[in-house]
């Protein structure tokens, strides 16, 4: 196990990792960010370097924590041979067994590796699988300027909204969730239409793996183009700054999937997974 701290080396395994389309896209929109000032945090860990068979994104080791904080304790995986994951979970130096956190990635075999070495330590473990979407190039996204009318205006989120995205959020409602969405909305891309009070009515953020989340409209608001005004936006600007524009949706979300294919996204033959691990201590309930 070494950790991958010479700029130039991120560098270079930003390019290699994006000759691994899907399967690398979590893995490489941190390590995108962590060559663009690292305003989350992170650090990166190989199996071997450079002919590296894994590679994990987690938070830096002195960086502050909250041990019941699994949205920011995330850690991002992509593998060449699964074996290679193997080795770094067992590596006793690679993931912090002691507090409740998340892996995420985007390959078959994460849930059941992840999973025999966790139930090993007494963790448990919960699974959601997503499809995973993506935006093909600027020239193939709809126009939407048809859908603004006074008095609501496009802009971003701020930290002041976090509360209002914390309470509609069903991952939220927590003190954990309220910080990290406050951080997010502080580091990373954003948008929103405001009413005539400037007061949130649909909004999409962006995470710390450079994934869009959080897309929402208040119910009163909803059937008005909003949600793809929003989505549209944030995905210009994403790849206006050179960053994947991708997302994950529930397959039982059928108005999001509706939206997603009227908006022409990708959807990737690849589905995304996110595991909350939970140690013995801390059993008991954790927001998915």
């Amino acid at each position: 196990m070494l950790v991958l701290n010479c700029s130039t080396k991120l560098l270079i395994l930003e390019k290699m990792l994006k000759s691994h389309f899907p399967e690398s896209l979590k893995v490489y929109g941190a390590v995108m960010n962590i060559n663009r000032g690292n305003p989350f945090q992170k650090e990166v860990v190989l199996d071997s370097w450079p002919d590296f068979k894994a590679v994990i994104t987690r938070r830096q080791k002195e960086a502050k924590t909250d041990n019941l904080d699994h949205y920011t304790n995330a850690y991002a995986v992509f593998y060449k041979d699964v074996r290679a994951y193997q080795g770094l979970l067992e590596d006793c130096d690679v993931i912090n067994w002691d507090q409740v956190f998340q892996i995420q990635g985007l390959q078959s075999e994460l849930y059941d590796v992840s999973k025999a070495i966790a139930h090993s330590k007494q963790l448990d473990v919960k699974l959601t699988s997503f499809q995973a979407v993506c935006f093909s190039g600027l020239s193939t996204l709809p126009d939407t300027s048809f859908v603004m009318s006074s008095p609501q205006r496009l802009t971003y989120l701020s930290v002041a909204d976090a509360d209002l995205l914390n309470r509609t959020w069903s991952r939220g409602g927590n003190e954990q969730c309220f910080r990290y969405i406050a951080s997010l909305i502080s580091c990373f891309p954003s948008m929103c239409v405001r009413d005539g009070k400037g007061n949130p009515i649909s909004w999409c953020m962006t995470d710390q793996f450079t994934t869009m989340c959080h897309s929402y409209t208040l119910p009163e608001h909803r059937r008005k183009g909003y949600s793809r005004l929003v989505t549209l936006t944030l995905a210009r600007k994403l790849q206006n700054r050179g960053f994947p524009c991708q997302g994950n949706v529930l397959d039982n979300n059928m108005a999001s999937i509706g939206l997603l294919k009227s908006i022409h996204a990708e959807f990737l033959p690849c589905h995304f997974h996110r595991l909350i691990l939970t140690p013995a201590a801390f059993s008991g309930p954790v927001h998915l």
